[in-house]
């Protein structure tokens, strides 16, 4: 399905990561990856992660969105090694532990430009800084969760969040469109991630989607990962602007 695709995936942070799951789903299916890590700390983790796919990675490249400069050495890392790619994975969200600790009321302006700059702006300066390298009929891919249109308490800031990487979504489609690049989301349902356990409660929310979504159970990574790699293949062709539920139908309860 993705048989000489070449794909980016920022950022792989752990073997638990949705992320993760991602890249096994692509190389399964054949794609040529390029795999990004934050820092130092988490480099050596997706190294050694990458032995583990069929397919060795194109790449694997630093790439912290806090810094325009690294997103521009990307750019030219992926002319380096892969010349063009195919698709874009947008694995990147981050909020201070206190914005996720308080109530809404008490965001601070520091941490809610923190956790859009990270979580939402990231994904435009990405599309924009990997458009020379896109090839024809490219696809960007991001993720986000149903915590954008309903509240969970203690999501917080990064419900607000991924309400505008959504947003983005639709105005990255509707910009990329005529370049014939799709940009879509998948709202995942609730996965124990080493990130999703910074959520106070999550375990309680596992509880209640497993008991209320109609497959009664919660979802996998590894569905996640199959419905990007969905997404980023010629099947997914007409598919654009999109928000994707993966969340073993949780969505559509109302009780």
């Amino acid at each position: 399905m993705l048989k000489d695709k070449r794909i980016a995936i920022f950022n792989i942070a752990n073997k638990r990561s949705i992320a993760w799951a991602i890249a096994q789903s692509m190389d399964a299916q054949g794609a040529r990856l390029i795999l990004g890590y934050q820092n130092e700390r988490t480099k050596a983790s997706v190294e050694d992660l990458s032995k583990e796919l069929t397919n060795k990675p194109l790449a694997i490249i630093p790439c912290d969105v806090a810094y325009q400069e690294q997103i521009e050495q990307v750019q030219e890392a992926i002319k380096a090694e892969a010349g063009t790619i195919h698709g874009l994975v947008h694995c990147l969200a981050f909020a201070p532990k206190e914005a996720l600790q308080n109530p809404y009321l008490f965001t601070e302006r520091e941490d809610f430009i923190t956790a859009l700059e990270i979580s939402t702006y990231s994904l435009v300066a990405l599309a924009r800084g990997l458009t020379p390298v896109f090839s024809n009929q490219g696809s960007i891919t991001t993720l986000t969760y149903y915590g954008s249109e309903k509240v969970m308490p203690n999501y917080n800031v990064m419900g607000v969040a991924k309400a505008a990487l959504e947003a983005s979504v639709r105005y990255l489609a509707y910009d990329l469109g005529p370049a014939g690049v799709r940009v879509n989301a998948i709202s995942a349902g609730p996965i124990n991630t080493v990130a999703a356990r910074g959520v106070a409660g999550f375990l309680d929310i596992l509880e209640v989607h497993e008991q209320k979504a109609p497959l009664k159970r919660t979802v996998e990574s590894r569905e996640v990962g199959d419905t990007a790699a969905f997404l980023a293949s010629d099947l997914a062709s007409g598919i654009t602007g999109e928000v994707i539920y993966v969340d073993t139908g949780y969505n559509i309860m109302g009780f």
